[in-house]
């Protein structure tokens, strides 16, 4: 496993220790979730970026082919 090391004000880490409150597993936390963040918006990103350069349907597409699935029925 890796480490990081983080410096804080002399304050922050007295009342740190005030309570009782595993700080090493919390911040592992918060950088596992902060990743997915940041691959998310990535992935959306990419996913916007692929659909930008698609044609749209023309209107009235969906009402049209409703129409005919129960036509054909």
């Amino acid at each position: 496993m890796g480490v990081i090391t983080v410096r804080i004000p002399d304050g922050v880490k007295a009342k740190m220790r005030e309570v009782n409150i595993n700080w090493s597993e919390e911040i592992r936390k918060f950088i596992i979730q902060r990743i997915k963040e940041e691959e998310r918006k990535k992935n959306l990103q990419r996913a916007l970026e692929i659909l930008e350069g698609r044609k749209g349907v023309e209107r009235g597409f969906s009402a049209k082919s409703v129409r005919e699935d129960r036509d054909s029925n």
